[in-house]
């Protein structure tokens, strides 16, 4: 397959398997996703929707946020680690969103890549699942299978991002990016990955990782 059919190849058969495409983190506007999207840094998804209950029970807008403490808000957000970072970074930008955007979650890059602890992704999560803004958050299942399906080179997901951006047309990059990590977690997982299960990487596959991979079931 060319590269383009490869891409189309992926789109096709994405679409057909998650028609109706779930947001993984469970918020309710702009503010309470930034946060949910921040406290999922290097933790699950079905950890951080099981904690942001209760933090929201008692701030779910920046304005609550601020009368907590970063003490009382780590004390809530520890079980999804790296709480005193998380619970810093929330407690700022909580303040930084009543002193400049009137309280609102700001609908740019800049703006929000400006904000403690949210970098490029979280930016990109915001801009796309709350504003509708095309963008294309790269998370590691992404980033591994953009490598296994020999569309990056795996080095870093800057260049991740950029290959992702180049090869799918932008009206879809919304969609596209929660297809793909949903169908990482499914069927082309970083450990007890099944090949006969995962028909993309089966079927438009890197040689090296394909090979890797029968090499690694016969020894």
């Amino acid at each position: 397959m060319t590269k383009k059919e490869s891409v189309n190849f992926i789109i096709n058969t994405l679409y057909k398997i998650y028609p109706e495409i779930p947001i993984p983190l469970d918020h309710k506007d702009p503010y309470t996703l930034l946060i949910a999207v921040l406290l999922s840094a290097q933790s699950t998804d079905v950890r951080v929707n099981q904690i942001t209950p209760l933090l929201f029970e008692v701030a779910d807008n920046p304005y609550d946020m601020i009368k907590l403490s970063v003490e009382d808000i780590r004390d809530i957000i520890r079980p999804v680690g790296l709480s005193p970072m998380k619970s810093k970074g929330i407690h700022g930008l909580s303040h930084i969103l009543i002193d400049k955007h009137d309280g609102k979650v700001p609908q740019s890059f800049e703006a929000l890549e400006e904000l403690p602890a949210v970098g490029h992704k979280t930016a990109s999560v915001v801009m796309s699942q709350a504003f509708g803004v095309p963008a294309f958050p790269v998370d590691t299942h992404i980033h591994r299978l953009m490598y296994r399906w020999n569309l990056s080179n795996g080095k870093n997901v800057v260049q991740t991002e950029k290959d992702a951006k180049r090869l799918f047309p932008k009206e879809l990059w919304n969609e596209l990016h929660l297809q793909i990590i949903w169908y990482g977690r499914q069927y082309s997982p970083a450990r007890g990955w099944d090949l006969e299960k995962d028909i993309i990487t089966k079927t438009i596959g890197r040689k090296s990782v394909l090979n890797a991979y029968y090499k690694a079931k016969k020894s």
